[in-house]
This record gives structure tokens, C-alpha cells and sequence, in this order.
């Protein structure tokens, strides 16, 4: 029996709004909307989001000289994809891995051939050659120094917290998935990567996490007024998705947000 038909959420007027919003950074909204939609498990909607930003391009923003007036050159397309795959890849250390192998999985079914990357080939992103070319010292040394520019002043105290959480492996998990999945910085950088991070743990209902992460996003050079689009757009999938704050009268199903969702 096939899965339930779910409300389409990526209409094409919220795709036009944040597509023009006027206080994001350019090239984001498309993958942040990605990263929302894959916490929510709906990878059936991004196929829109995708169909959207290759056809319309990636924001308001003039975009770089075109090899045709009438669509993006296969280098920005292929620039779009690539982002889009790697905030969902890197939104694993977020939201979980079955939920990125669905959305990945529904971004390839929907992505033009020309526009995948050839599995013989070496990734963009490298990390094939991390893997098996570096020493884990390295990656995991490259791991803890984005760790400790993203949480500052309190990084000893956050990663002292998983080490003695009943069992070091958590802290090991961390440091693992900060040295090779999140400081990789070859396609989305720093900042990009914290909106990666805000728009996976909205959905998910977990202010402690989300505070620390709306502060490292400054401490990777977001401006406060950034933070409150990507947080603004992520709330706005959420919402469009049927989430809500729940109150008294609205726990049943606890389908939403316990509490005012953190802010900067």
C-alpha cells in the first residue's frame, strides 16, 4: 500500500518569496529550504524547491554573466545542485542519517543527468581523499578548531559536557562528525554550514541545541539580520507543513514547538 498523499508545502509563491527575500545571503534559500523539508521527512517536495531554483535561478541577486538569456549555464546549475546535495549531507550530523538518504536519494531521482556528479570521479567536496589520503589527526585537529570558533568562550564546557555524558562515545561521536562531515568548508563554508544547522534543528523542537548554534552562527560571521531570515524561512516551511506553537488546548498530537523558538 503506497504512503499517505501528504498537503504539497513548496508552493510557488513561497518559493518566489524566499527566493527574493531581501535580507538573505545569496545562494541560500534554496538549500536551507532543502535542509527544512528533509527534517520534516518530506523529500517528496524537494523536487520543487530544485525545479524552482535551476529554472528561476538562485536569488534576486544579478546573477553572474549567463551563456543563455533565457537560463542559467550548466556551471551555475551544476553550482546550485551541488550546494543543495551538500547541506543535506551535511545536515546528517543534524537530523539524522535515513532522513539525508531519503532526500538525496529524491534529489538524484529528480536532477537533471547532466547535473550529477560522476561516482567515478572525485567529489567536490573531497572527502573521499579525507578519508583515505589524510591522517585522522589532521581532520579531527581541522574538526576541533571549527568547533571551538563556533561555540567560542564556551566550546571546552559544551564538549566536556558529551565527554561526561555517561559515556565518552557521544564526544567521540562529535568530534567525528565536526572533523570530517561539518568543517569540510569546500562547498559550503562556515557560515553557510550554521544555516545548515539552524534549519535542521528548528523543526526538530530543540531550543538548548538551537541557541548555541544561533550564536556560532555569528561566531562564523553571519550578521544578526541573517539569522533572522534563514530562521524566518525555516519557520515558514514549518508552518506551511501544518507545525504550530502548542499551547494548552493544541498537545494532542504534538505536532509543533513547546516553547517560543530561540532567537538571536
Amino acid at each position: 500500500m503506497p504512503p499517505i498523499t501528504l498537503q504539497p508545502i513548496a508552493s510557488p509563491a513561497l518559493l518566489h518569496s524566499f527566493r527574493n527575500h531581501p535580507k538573505l545571503p545569496e545562494h541560500v534559500w534554496y538549500y536551507v529550504m532543502g535542509v527544512t523539508l528533509s527534517a520534516l521527512n518530506r523529500p517528496d517536495e524537494l523536487s520543487a524547491v530544485l525545479t524552482y531554483a535551476l529554472g528561476n535561478g538562485a536569488d534576486v541577486s544579478p546573477p553572474p554573466p549567463r551563456a543563455s538569456p533565457e537560463k542559467l549555464s550548466t556551471e551555475e546549475q551544476l553550482y546550485i545542485v551541488r550546494r543543495m546535495r551538500e547541506g543535506l549531507l551535511k545536515s546528517a550530523a543534524i537530523v539524522g542519517v535515513p532522513k539525508v538518504i531519503n532526500a538525496i536519494l529524491a534529489l538524484k531521482k529528480n536532477t537533471p543527468a547532466h547535473l550529477l556528479d560522476d561516482p567515478d570521479a572525485p567529489s567536490p567536496s573531497g572527502r573521499v581523499a579525507e578519508i583515505y589520503g589524510t591522517p585522522t589527526p589532521t581532520i579531527l585537529k581541522r574538526g576541533q578548531t571549527f568547533f571551538e570558533r563556533l561555540y567560542g568562550k564556551v566550546s571546552k564546557r559544551v564538549m566536556g559536557q558529551m565527554d561526561r555524558s555517561g559515556t565518552e562515545d557521544l564526544g567521540l561521536t562529535a568530534r567525528l562528525m565536526y572533523g570530517y562531515l561539518l568543517s569540510n568548508e569546500k562547498i559550503l563554508d562556515a557560515k553557510e554550514t550554521s544555516f545548515v544547522a539552524i534549519a535542521g534543528l528548528i523543526p526538530q523542537d530543540v531550543n538548548p541545541q538551537l541557541k548555541g548554534h544561533l550564536r556560532g552562527a555569528l561566531n562564523n560571521g553571519a550578521t544578526a539580520d541573517e539569522i533572522k531570515a534563514v530562521r524566518e524561512v525555516v519557520i515558514s516551511v514549518c508552518e506551511a507543513a501544518g507545525m504550530r506553537k502548542l499551547d494548552d488546548d493544541n498537545t494532542l498530537g504534538g505536532w509543533g514547538w513547546r516553547e517560543q523558538i530561540a532567537e538571536v
